[in-house]
């Protein structure tokens, strides 16, 4: 079944806050092999200007794809995901994610299409502080292959 393309635009309510902690920043920077100072001690962090350890770029991939949810489990859409893969992945910060943040996430359709058999769908998400003020705006192609 092909991807429901009335979903474009679409856009869903704010998600609940999501805190983060400076173990979950340690954590990630850890996994992906960041071993940056400010990412792991908060003096490091406070030394290069941050209120605490400052998460890196691609951190907000943890919230958003949690938020992404909305979205992709909904089955109106028509995803399969045992058929998806990811395609691509674009951050747009206003200012870095930091220790102690509370973010919600605002999550549109952006686009829909089909091309060679295959569905595409990007989503954008505007992550934000619980005050309102942007952090950064995460944009997600996701592929679903076409059936065999």
């Amino acid at each position: 079944m092909p991807l429901d393309p009335s979903f474009a635009g679409r856009s869903w309510p704010a998600t609940a806050p999501y805190l983060v902690g400076r173990e979950k920043i340690r954590e990630f920077a850890t996994a992906i092999g960041a071993t940056d100072a400010e990412y792991h001690d908060p003096e490091a962090a406070r030394a290069a200007g941050y209120p605490d350890v400052v998460a890196p770029p691609t951190f907000p991939v943890v919230i958003t794809m949690a938020a992404n949810r909305q979205i992709l489990a909904d089955p109106a859409l028509g995803l399969d995901y045992s058929r998806v893969v990811h395609g691509d992945q674009k951050f747009a910060y206003t200012r870095p994610v930091v220790a102690g943040d509370a973010l919600v996430c605002v999550n549109t359709v952006d686009d829909i299409t089909s091309r060679g058999g295959h569905d595409f769908i990007t989503t954008r998400t505007e992550v934000s502080t619980e005050g309102g003020e942007p952090v950064v705006t995460v944009w997600s192609k996701l592929v679903q292959r076409g059936e065999e």
